[in-house]
């Protein structure tokens, strides 16, 4: 019987609002299936909000240990995109884990070991990475467009002393003083520009 690990992956909150993960996870258990493999649930790998970008993700460091130390067949993953969106990171992944003796296989994506599928795969890559890389100057410039035209909400987060609100109907969005911690901020600035603390 095939020996058959599973990884999913979802980097936004919007992807996980919309469970796509749950989706992502039911396909590649219906492939496993289909393939009559062995897919005990310690073998089921989600990273639900993590980036494709990194290599530095908790499920997929607990799968690569386990390619590492168990015989595996094949890691079922539901697109390239999925398993990285790098290229590089793809190419390294499915290398290390073919020197281990496993193969990775794409429910969305080529099936065979073939230079043509292969060829596939690179393509699928790079096509991933450029998406990313439209995402985030798209989110970079319209970023840079709110803050000029006096958006406040083009931070991560309200800073410190500081509540963000949200615009409504009878007010803009804006920034309201959480006044317990404005205490914290005052006192700060006064250490630091009556005393010369810096720390």
């Amino acid at each position: 019987m095939t020996n058959v690990a599973i990884y999913a992956r979802v980097s936004s909150d919007r992807q996980k609002k919309n469970e796509t993960i749950v989706s992502q996870t039911a396909a590649l258990r219906e492939r496993a299936r289909e393939m009559g493999a062995a897919l005990p649930e310690e073998w089921v790998f989600e990273d639900d909000g993590h980036s494709g970008g990194t290599l530095t993700r908790p499920a997929l460091e607990r799968l690569r240990d386990l390619v590492a130390a168990v015989q595996l067949d094949v890691v079922l993953c539901y697109s390239p995109d999925r398993l990285a969106r790098k290229f590089a990171y793809q190419a390294l992944l499915i290398e290390e884990f073919a020197r281990a003796g496993t193969r990775v296989e794409f429910v969305k994506g080529p099936r065979g070991d073939s230079p043509e599928d292969q060829l596939l795969v690179q393509f699928q890559g790079m096509f991933a990475e450029y998406e990313k890389a439209q995402i985030l100057e798209r989110y970079r410039r319209g970023k840079a467009y709110r803050a000029r035209s006096g958006s406040v909400n083009v931070l991560s987060g309200a800073p410190f002393g500081y509540h963000y609100r949200r615009r409504s109907d009878k007010l803009g969005a804006g920034y309201e003083i959480v006044e317990h911690e404005a205490v914290l901020v005052v006192e700060m600035f006064r250490r630091y520009a009556d005393e010369g603390v810096d720390r």
